[in-house]
C-alpha cells in the first residue's frame, strides 16, 4: 500500500541536478519556514520568489490562481482624469433613467432587466468617459473601438444616449414595443436599431466569441493592407454566469496565441447567474482566473473597494486573505444582505485572528466593506485596471471585476436571487434610490405613481462634460456608421461566363465548379483582394489547397518552418499577409471569422467578401444561432455548404449526411438559400450576389443578406446553360424550365401523358434519367425543371399573398413559371420533403414530392438513393402513381414499374 506521506517521483527527476547539495539546501530553507512560522509564510515566500523570478526574466510556469485580493494594489493606481464627482452625477442620472425605463414599461408586461446595468454602471461609464474610442477618432478614423455590450445591460446604454441627447423620452417609453416604429430593441440588436448597435450579444457565448475572432480580424485587414485598424481596441463586456457557456472560452487559446493585445474582456463578476449563484460551492473568480491565465492571458482582478484597504492592513497573519479565498460565492453573496452581528461571527468569527481584528471595526465599517465596497464600483480602481488593460503588450486581458447585483437599487434587490426577474421600483423603492444618489428629482414630479425621468438639462454641466468626453474620444458610443461606399466593381464577365458552355465530356463536381470560379474572381484587379476565404480544416476535402500558394494561409508569425510538402506545386504556405482564414477544426470559429468579414463595410469602411466553405452537415446544424447572429448583425457574403445532400457523400453515414440544411436555413430571414444543380447556376448566382450585396442593389432590394449555397461532391456531366431569355432570371428567382422532352430528343407520341419533373441539385440528374426512361419504357412525356430555390419561391409566393390582402393583385413567380405547363407536378431533392413542399400551396397542378426523409446511413449513392426511394426508378414510379390518378395511364402500370426496376 502506498504511503500518502512519501515523497512522490517528480518529472524534475529525470534531469541532471548540476548540484543536488544546493537543490537540499533550498528545500530545507522551505521546511524550517514552515515550521517556524507556518506554511501560509513559506506559501507567501514562494510566491514572492516566482514574482521576483518573473520580473527578472526567468523562465517558470506561472501559477494559474493568486489571491482573492486586487491585482492592481491601492498605491499602484494611476490617478484617473476628469472630474470624478461630475462622472458620479452622470452615472447616477443613467443608473435612475435605466431603472425607470424598465419599470415604466413594466404595466405593459414587456419585461426588461435591471440588476444588470446596476452592477455594472462604472464598468462602462469609465469606459465612455475615458477609453472607447468613437468612429472619429484620430488614432483609429472610421472604426473606433469595437464595443460588445452585455445583453441584459442594455437599458443603462439607452439611458446614457438619452442624457447625451440621441434618444428622448418617447423612445424610452417604446422600450421593447417596436412594431410601431418608433421604439428600443430588448437588447443590442443592429438590425432593429442600425445607428447604435453593432454587435448583438445577448445569445449568451457569442459575444465573447465574436470579440475574439473581431479582434482577429482587425489584425488581418491590417496585415493585409486594407486599412490600418491597429489602434482599434475590442472590449468585450461579459458576466461571469455567461462564462459556462461553451463558446465563452472556446477560442481562449487562439487569442493568446496569436498575441491579441488589442483585446479585453470585462468580466462582471456579481457572483449571480439568471436563477441563483454562479458558483454557490466554490468561487467563480479564481475559477476564471485559472481559466484564463492557464490560457495564456494577462488577468487583472478588480475584487475591493477601497474600504477594505484598511482590513488589509491589518491583516499581519495572513487570515483575511485566507478566509477570503475559502468563503464559497453563494457565501458571499449572503453577507452582503445581512447585519454586522451575522457577519462578525459568520465571516470573522471562524479564526481567532479575525476574531481579533473584527474587535477593531465598527459595524458601519463591516457593513460599508461587506455591503457596498467592491473594486467594480469604484471608477479609480476601474480606471486603473483599464489602463493597465490598454497598456500591456504581447496577450490579451482579461478584467475579473467584481460587484453586487442589483447595487444602488435598494435591499429589495441587492443580491437577491430573484432580481433578474425583478422588472420594476415602487415608487418608496425609486425615492430610496433617488435620495442615495442624490438626484434633484421632487416628489411632486410622481404623477399617479408614474416614476418620472430624469435628465440635467441640455446645456447643463453633466451633459457638456459627458459630450466633451466623447468628442475628445471621437464621437459617440456605441454607434454603428454604414459609410457611404461606392459599389465594388463587378468582376470581368468571363470569370461566369466560362461555365455556359458546359464541362463537355469531362465530369465536375459543383464544388469543384465553385472553388475553379473562386480562384478566377480572387484574381479579379479591383475585387480580387476583398475576398476572404474561411474553411474550417477542410480545404483539401473541397478541391481547395490550390489556393494555399497563390493565396496563402494568414498566421501573424508567417512562416517559420519548412512545410514538409514544399517541394510539392500545391504546398501549405503560410504568410503575415495570407488571404485564407483556414481555422482548424471549428465550426463555430470559422462563423465568428465569417460575421467579422461580412459586416466590415459598417465597422470599419471596407467592403470585405467573404465565403465559408464547411462540409453541409456541420454549419446550419451546428452553428445556426451564429448564422442568425449574422442576419441580426447585418452580415453580408456567401456561405458555402459543400459535400451536400443525404445521399451524395458516399460512406461517410448518418452523422455526415445532410438531408435538412436548407429547412433550417429558410428559418432566417436574411439567408437566400439555393440548391444549383449545374456549374452554370452556380456562377449565376454568386454573380448575382455580388451585384445585390457589393454592386447595384436593385429598388427595394435588401442589401444585407447573405447568401447560402449547397454544392455537391459527386463528379458528373455538367451542361451547357440552356438558350433563351430569361434562364438568368429563372436561376436567380428560383425555378426554370432546363429541358422539355422534344428538347431533350425524346420524340414522344401525340397526346403522350405529360409529366412535370421538378429537381433541385444533384437530383435533377435523376430527374433527367427518369425522363428518358418515362418516354422510352411507358410512353410518358416529361418536362424537367431546375428548382436551384425553393426557400426564394416560398418568400416570393408569400409576399405576394401579403400584397393580395393590402388590395395589391401579384402572381407568385412559381405560378408563373408553371403557368400552362401539362400534367401533375413531381418535385425531388436529395433533402427531406418539407423542402420542395415549401412550394405546394402555390402549384396550380397536382403536386407530390420525393426527398431523402429520416435518418441517413453509410452505403454506396446508388444504393442510398434507392433506400429513401429517390433515384430515377422510383421517380418514374412515382410519376405513373400520379399520372395513374389521373387515368392518364393505366393502372397496372405502376405495379408493373415496381417489380420491372426491383421497387
Amino acid at each position: 500500500m502506498t504511503d500518502p506521506n512519501a515523497i512522490q517521483p517528480s518529472a524534475l527527476d529525470q534531469l541532471p541536478d548540476r548540484d543536488p547539495e544546493e537543490t537540499a539546501e533550498w528545500q530545507a530553507s522551505l521546511d524550517a519556514v514552515a515550521k517556524a512560522a507556518g506554511p501560509h509564510r513559506a506559501a507567501y515566500l514562494m510566491r514572492r520568489t516566482l514574482e521576483r523570478a518573473e520580473g527578472t526574466g526567468i523562465a517558470l510556469p506561472k501559477l494559474l490562481e493568486t489571491d482573492y485580493v486586487n491585482t492592481i494594489p491601492t498605491a499602484a493606481e494611476p490617478s484617473a482624469p476628469g472630474d470624478e464627482a461630475m462622472e458620479a452625477r452622470i452615472t447616477a442620472w443613467n443608473r435612475w433613467n435605466a431603472a425607470a425605463m424598465v419599470s415604466r414599461g413594466s404595466k405593459y408586461g414587456v419585461g426588461g432587466h435591471i440588476a444588470t446595468f446596476a452592477s455594472a454602471a462604472w464598468l462602462y461609464e469609465t469606459g465612455f468617459n475615458h477609453f472607447f474610442k468613437g468612429k472619429e477618432s484620430e488614432e483609429a478614423p472610421g472604426s473606433g473601438d469595437q464595443l460588445y455590450i452585455q445583453g441584459h445591460a442594455s437599458p443603462g446604454i439607452y439611458a446614457r444616449a438619452f442624457l447625451d441627447g440621441r434618444l428622448n423620452e418617447d423612445h424610452l417609453d417604446n422600450f421593447r414595443r417596436e412594431s410601431g416604429g418608433n421604439g428600443l430593441p430588448s437588447y443590442p440588436h443592429p438590425r432593429r436599431l442600425p445607428w447604435l448597435w453593432e454587435f448583438p450579444t445577448v445569445s449568451m457565448g457569442l459575444g465573447p466569441l465574436s470579440a475574439i475572432y473581431q479582434a482577429r480580424f482587425n489584425r488581418y485587414l491590417t496585415a493585409r493592407g486594407i486599412k490600418d485598424v491597429s489602434q482599434s481596441h475590442v472590449w468585450a463586456f461579459l458576466g461571469d454566469g455567461e462564462m459556462d457557456e461553451p463558446e465563452s472560452t472556446a477560442a481562449l487559446a487562439l487569442a493568446s496565441r496569436e498575441g491579441l493585445d488589442n483585446l479585453t474582456f470585462v468580466i462582471n463578476c456579481n457572483l449571480q447567474r439568471l436563477d441563483g449563484p454562479v458558483r454557490a460551492n466554490f468561487k467563480i473568480v479564481q475559477e476564471l482566473e485559472a481559466q484564463f491565465r492557464g490560457a495564456g492571458w494577462n488577468v487583472i482582478k478588480t475584487l475591493w473597494g477601497s474600504a477594505w484597504d484598511e482590513l488589509f492592513q491589518l491583516d499581519t497573519t495572513g487570515a483575511l486573505v485566507r478566509r477570503l479565498r475559502e468563503v464559497p460565492d453563494a457565501q458571499v453573496q449572503t453577507y452582503q444582505t445581512r447585519d454586522a452581528a451575522y457577519i462578525r461571527q459568520d465571516f470573522f468569527g471562524k479564526d481567532p485572528a479575525l476574531v481579533e481584528m473584527a474587535k477593531l471595526l465598527s459595524d458601519d465599517k463591516i457593513l460599508e466593506c461587506f455591503h457596498l465596497s467592491r473594486g467594480g464600483h469604484e471608477a479609480r480602481k476601474v480606471y486603473a485596471a483599464y489602463k493597465a488593460a490598454v497598456d500591456f503588450k504581447g496577450a490579451p486581458t482579461v478584467i475579473l471585476a467584481q460587484t453586487v447585483k442589483g447595487h444602488t437599487l435598494g435591499e429589495g434587490f441587492a443580491s437577491k436571487n430573484a432580481n433578474h426577474q425583478m422588472k420594476k421600483l415602487s415608487v418608496d423603492e425609486f425615492k430610496t434610490m433617488r435620495d442615495l444618489l442624490e438626484l434633484p428629482i421632487s416628489d411632486s414630479q410622481f404623477v399617479d405613481g408614474v416614476v418620472p425621468y430624469g435628465h440635467p438639462g441640455a446645456d447643463s454641466p453633466e451633459v457638456r462634460y459627458l459630450q466633451e468626453r466623447r468628442a475628445a474620444l471621437g464621437g459617440p458610443a456605441p454607434a454603428r456608421r454604414t459609410h457611404p461606399l461606392a459599389p465594388l466593381p463587378a468582376p470581368a464577365e468571363k470569370a461566369f461566363a466560362s461555365f455556359d458552355k458546359g464541362s463537355g465530356t469531362q465530369n465536375v463536381a459543383t464544388t469543384m465548379a465553385f472553388v475553379r470560379l473562386v480562384k478566377d474572381l480572387v484574381r479579379d484587379k479591383e475585387s480580387g483582394r476583398r475576398w476572404v476565404p474561411i474553411v474550417p480544416d477542410e480545404a483539401r476535402t473541397f478541391g481547395m489547397e490550390s489556393l494555399f500558394p497563390s493565396l496563402g494561409i494568414y498566421s501573424p508569425k508567417g512562416q517559420t518552418y519548412e512545410p514538409v510538402d514544399r517541394d510539392q506545386l500545391m504546398y501549405y504556405k503560410e504568410a503575415t499577409n495570407g488571404q485564407i482564414l483556414n481555422e482548424g477544426i471549428t465550426e463555430a470559429g470559422s462563423m465568428a471569422d465569417f460575421i467579422a468579414a461580412s459586416t466590415a463595410y459598417a465597422t470599419h469602411g471596407e467592403a470585405m467578401i467573404p465565403f465559408y466553405i464547411f462540409y453541409s452537415m456541420f454549419g446550419w446544424q451546428r452553428t445556426a444561432d451564429q448564422m442568425w447572429q449574422l442576419g441580426d448583425q447585418l452580415g453580408r457574403g456567401f456561405l458555402v455548404g459543400a459535400t451536400a445532400g443525404r445521399t451524395t457523400l458516399t460512406g461517410e453515414g448518418l452523422q455526415h449526411a445532410d438531408g435538412h440544411s436548407p429547412v433550417i436555413a429558410a428559418t432566417n430571414p436574411a439567408a437566400l438559400t439555393y440548391d444549383p444543380a449545374f456549374a452554370y447556376e452556380v456562377a449565376a448566382i454568386v454573380k448575382d450576389g455580388l451585384r445585390r450585396m457589393y454592386g447595384e442593389a436593385a429598388p427595394g432590394e435588401d442589401q444585407n443578406v447573405f447568401y447560402y449555397l449547397t454544392v455537391y461532391n459527386e463528379p458528373l456531366p455538367q451542361p451547357a446553360k440552356p438558350s433563351g431569355l430569361g434562364i438568368d432570371e429563372g436561376i436567380v428567382k428560383g425555378l426554370y424550365r432546363f429541358s422539355t422532352a422534344e428538347s431533350a430528343g425524346l420524340s414522344p407520341v401525340a397526346n403522350a401523358p405529360r409529366i412535370q419533373l421538378l429537381g433541385s441539385g444533384t437530383a435533377i440528374h435523376w430527374a433527367i434519367k427518369a425522363q428518358k426512361l418515362l418516354a422510352e419504357e411507358w410512353g410518358v412525356a416529361a418536362d424537367v425543371w431546375s428548382a436551384t430555390s425553393w426557400t426564394e419561391l416560398r418568400r416570393d409566393a408569400l409576399e405576394a399573398d401579403a400584397a393580395l390582402l393590402q388590395g395589391e393583385e401579384r402572381v407568385p413567380y412559381v405560378r408563373q413559371a408553371l403557368h400552362g405547363a401539362e400534367g401533375p407536378v413531381l418535385a425531388v431533392s436529395d433533402y427531406m420533403r418539407q423542402v420542395p413542399d415549401q412550394i405546394a400551396q402555390w402549384v396550380e397542378q397536382d403536386y407530390s414530392s420525393l426527398g431523402a426523409d429520416g435518418f441517413g446511413l453509410s452505403d454506396t449513392r446508388d444504393a442510398a438513393r434507392r433506400h429513401f426511394g429517390v433515384d430515377a426508378e422510383s421517380i418514374v414510379v412515382a410519376a405513373l402513381a400520379q399520372l395513374a390518378k389521373r387515368g392518364e395511364v393505366k393502372a397496372t402500370a405502376v405495379k408493373e414499374a415496381r417489380a420491372k426496376y426491383g421497387l
